[in-house]
């Protein structure tokens, strides 16, 4: 036999080296798999053999500021079939349709579908779901789930939104804090073999949902029925199209209230408010009823945008006060008209005229030629540059989704004409938020705050988890100039066009508009009323919109005596105590009537004696006893006030 040589030597060593090299790298494969691997190939195995079925977490509740439920969560169910695990499909098929309502044909469809597992249907009660469970179907899984509920129904519907099928936010505060309120999902697992039938004997595994945290946010559900009630009586009085009243703290943001008329209700959102569209609903297109949807849920304080008309003449004020081109006694004469550009622009009293007038009783008479004389002193790129500093070219911040910016001309476009009609409110729009933003910091010491409704998140403790924080903003004008507007509207109040709001013992502090829609022909028009209280200090802003007001359609007339309501309700809820003048003492309104005590009296005697101390009263709930009430007894407050009683859901 010949001897090997150096060739075939070379070549045997060189396989020999790579099968050792494979059997080394195949060992140490096997250790990084077993040792570094193996927990997660592992739970891969098991995962392969285990079916798997989500559990909702439950989903937190929004507050009011005083820590009334707005939003809350319900223990339901949702009940699936697992097809492997199915012996009888006509049998399930045939009690989930009767149990749950639903047609026999699609629940067999459902059952007979070879899935893993598959929805038959979700947010079922609780006392249905433990029907069923007691029946120990095989295949029918009956596993946790939260359905979300509202305990105001149509209360601030357009701020607080609503959830989808899955409880994850749609719109309003319920999807701008779903990342805290949502949670974390649990499961449920269970063993199965190839065919997807359950292991004998093996035990589910539980992995517990996370439930999520609590939102405490800056409304007050006291301040916003007050405003709820007084606007959909305005609305409906003046065969309105929609009104919309929005009332803030000037000095940090935080929104009280903010209503819109038409609303709909939080636990049927997808019933439409229109009695005329719901006879069609159904022959409508998808496409169709999802535009109406969409206009239903529209929150138009701050989605849309308008003209705001002479409540905009608090911006011109303070722009005028601050660059010093007028004062509070400046004189100006108005014929009823004011010629710009070779064109007649008339005052909202023409053809009649307001004649001689300082400058505070130009703002009190709302006299357009003034306005529109301060804003050619201004000029128009000094005046576009406030309208900026002022927030009209961005949106206000405000911590729901959806907000519109305003419509402003582009410098280059200003010319006399326009620059005369932006003094008044004109052929521009905004939102009325951004009004009121801007109002604010006429008022505030000149600060443009940040509206919004968040507060804080908290957990089940009542621990605080987050705090939201909002600057005081940039100062926009003086203090010295904030201080003289204070006292300027205080004076349209008190002697002007607002006097419809005044309210004997409080300063109140405002503007009117009346606002002529486009196109001018239309002959529609807006009012509204701009308000703050007390004048000295502002603690409560509000701003009232009534759309297309039927007859008479002025600012003053219509929303001025919603505007008092609403402030000689919610003045004395905020502890804003009145002060009287010698003059006012006198006046026949300002008797006070001492609330009596009417806790565990029964609904009819506490509404007699509430009668009896000519005091009016809102019911809240159901029930025959009253278990509290607002104001306290004891409060004063003003004859035909009303009380709000508590009783049992």
């Amino acid at each position: 036999m010949d001897r090997p040589t150096i060739k075939m030597k070379r070549k045997l060593l060189f396989f020999l080296f790579i099968f050792t090299f494979s059997i080394v790298g195949l060992i140490f494969r096997i250790g990084y798999l077993q040792i570094a691997r193996g927990d997660f190939l592992q739970e891969l195995a098991y995962e392969q053999h285990t079916r798997d079925r989500l559990i909702a977490p439950q989903r937190g509740t929004i507050y009011d500021r005083n820590g009334v439920e707005l939003a809350k969560s319900a223990t339901v169910a949702t009940i699936g079939v697992v097809h492997a695990q199915v012996e009888d499909s006509e049998k399930v098929a045939r009690v989930l349709s009767e149990k749950l309502d639903l047609d026999y044909e699609l629940v067999k469809k459902k059952v007979d579908k070879v899935v893993a597992l598959e929805r038959i249907q979700s947010k079922v009660d609780k006392e249905v779901a433990d029907e069923i469970r007691k029946l120990n179907l095989p295949g029918v899984k009956i596993d946790e789930d939260s359905k979300r509920y509202y305990p105001y129904s149509n209360l601030a519907s357009h701020v607080i939104g609503f959830v989808g099928k899955d409880n994850q936010g749609i719109i309003g505060l319920e999807v701008k804090y779903d990342e805290y309120l949502k949670g974390s999902p649990g499961k449920i697992l269970m063993e199965t073999d190839g065919k997807g039938r359950k292991i004998k004997d093996s035990p589910e595994r539980r992995i517990e949902p996370v439930a999520g945290y609590h939102l405490v946010t800056t409304l007050d559900v006291t301040i916003q029925e007050y405003a709820e009630q007084a606007l959909e009586k305005a609305v409906k009085a003046k065969g309105a199209t929609r009104g919309s009243i929005i009332i803030l703290n000037p000095q940090n943001g935080e929104i009280y209230a903010m209503a819109n008329k038409p609303d709909y209700d939080l636990n049927q959102p997808f019933r439409i408010n229109k009695p005329e569209l719901q006879e069609i609903w159904d022959s409508l297109s998808p496409e169709e009823q999802h535009k109406e949807l969409n206009k239903m849920w529209r929150n138009f304080a701050i989605n849309d945008t308008y003209e705001p008309g002479s409540t905009f003449k608090i911006v011109t004020s303070a722009v005028g006060l601050e660059e010093k081109v007028i004062d509070v006694n400046s004189s100006f004469h108005c014929r009823g008209y004011h010629m710009v550009g070779g064109r007649m622009i008339k005052c909202w009293r023409y053809p009649r005229a307001h004649g001689s007038e300082t400058f505070i009783e130009g703002v009190q008479n709302s006299c357009n030629p003034v306005f529109m004389e301060v804003a050619e002193r201004v000029g128009p790129k000094k005046y576009y540059q406030y309208m900026k500093k002022f927030g009209f070219n961005e949106k206000a911040g405000i911590d729901v989704p959806g907000e519109a910016v305003g419509i402003m001309h582009d410098l280059k476009n200003i010319g006399p004409v326009e620059l005369a009609t932006m003094s008044f409110g004109q052929s521009f729009q905004i939102t009325p938020l951004q009004l009121l933003r801007a109002a604010s910091a006429t008022v505030n010491g000149g600060y443009l705050i940040t509206p919004h409704f968040g507060s804080k998140i908290i957990n089940d403790e009542g621990e605080v988890i987050k705090t939201f924080e909002y600057d005081k903003g940039k100062q926009v004008i003086s203090k010295e100039t904030s201080d003289t507007m204070k006292k300027i509207l205080e004076s349209v109040v008190a002697e002007g066009t607002g006097n419809k709001a005044y309210i004997p013992g409080y300063r109140i502090g405002g503007k009117t508009a009346t606002s002529e829609k486009l196109p001018r022909s239309s002959k529609k028009y807006i009012a509204s009323f701009l308000a703050f209280a007390p004048a000295e200090d502002p603690q409560v802003m509000a701003l009232i919109i009534i759309d297309e007001p039927q007859g008479i359609y002025y600012g003053g007339t219509v929303a001025g005596p919603v505007m008092k309501e609403i402030f000689d309700n919610i003045l004395p809820y905020l502890n804003i105590k009145a002060h009287y003048s010698e003059k006012e003492l006198k006046m026949n309104n300002v008797e006070k009537v001492i609330v009596p005590n009417l806790i565990s009296k029964k609904v009819q005697e506490a509404k007699n004696e509430l009668k009896k101390n000519n005091l009016g009263v809102e019911l809240i709930g159901n029930g025959d006893t009253i278990l509290d009430q607002f104001p306290l007894a004891g409060d004063e407050v003003n004859p035909n006030s009303k009380v709000i009683l508590y009783t049992n859901p």
